[in-house]
């Protein structure tokens, strides 16, 4: 059999791996704090017996796109939207410290203070933070965290916390598969609270994707994956042929 035929069929298949990561990007065009995926395409030569002439292609995600997205004024209290560089600290779902850009925070019937993903959001201690029953709850550019108490007087302000907020470094960060951002050392120790990170109440940040190249990317992948079918087709009907001169033959 032509080998032709393999090449074709592996870029057809780390075509659509490419295509999958461009349609993730593209579906989260209106995700608060998202940071979209970059994919490419490696020539990988095949080892093995023999002298290795053959090429193949391989998908790879080299990385993340760390650029800020828009701010978006929304003037909601709990909204909150990170300064310039840095990284809300949340609880991943292992338990384990992450890092997010998605400031949607809303209190559980529980008291706790989570973000729209669900994403339990720190405080400086590395726990997370529970807030009481309160009249306001106000959120300072520094993170701190302060409350009127349930039944106070409006001019009883009450410190409860402040969010931890921490600038590892981007170099230092990777995206895992549950979409939060991780330390790329495993074990490494969660990076200390970064006083000079600051935050702005009643905004939030939006998803960094580009709809439009992400559109066109999209009609790329699919033509190309259209080519490499082809080129599968053509690869069949020659076989065809040959099998018939040889029963001619």
């Amino acid at each position: 059999m032509d080998r032709s035929l393999y090449i074709a069929m592996n870029g057809a298949k780390q075509t659509l791996l490419a295509q999958s990561a461009n349609a993730n990007n593209l579906a989260n065009t209106q995700t608060t704090g998202f940071k979209s995926d970059f994919e490419q395409f490696r020539a990988m030569p095949a080892f093995g017996p023999g002298y290795p002439s053959r090429v193949y292609a391989m998908t790879e995600r080299p990385g993340t796109d760390m650029s800020t997205g828009g701010l978006q004024t929304t003037g909601r209290e709990l909204d909150i939207a990170i300064n310039g560089d840095g990284w809300f600290a949340v609880q991943g779902k292992d338990g384990g410290e992450a890092y997010t850009r998605a400031g949607d925070l809303r209190i559980t019937p529980e008291g706790l203070l989570e973000n729209g993903a669900g994403l339990r959001f720190l405080g400086e201690a590395g726990q997370p933070i529970a807030i009481p029953p309160a009249q306001k709850v106000e959120i300072g550019r520094d993170g701190t965290i302060s409350i009127i108490p349930q039944g106070s007087n409006a001019t009883t302000l009450v410190v409860l916390d402040r969010i931890k907020l921490v600038n590892p470094g981007n170099g230092n960060l990777e995206k895992g598969n549950d979409g939060l951002m991780h330390l790329k050392q495993a074990g490494a120790a969660p990076p200390p609270a970064d006083a000079n990170v600051n935050v702005m109440q009643g905004m939030l940040e939006g998803s960094n994707v580009n709809a439009m190249s992400a559109m066109v990317e999209m009609i790329e992948l699919a033509r190309n994956f259209e080519l490499q079918t082809k080129v599968m087709k053509n690869v069949d009907d020659n076989a065809g042929v040959t099998a018939k001169l040889m029963q001619m033959a």
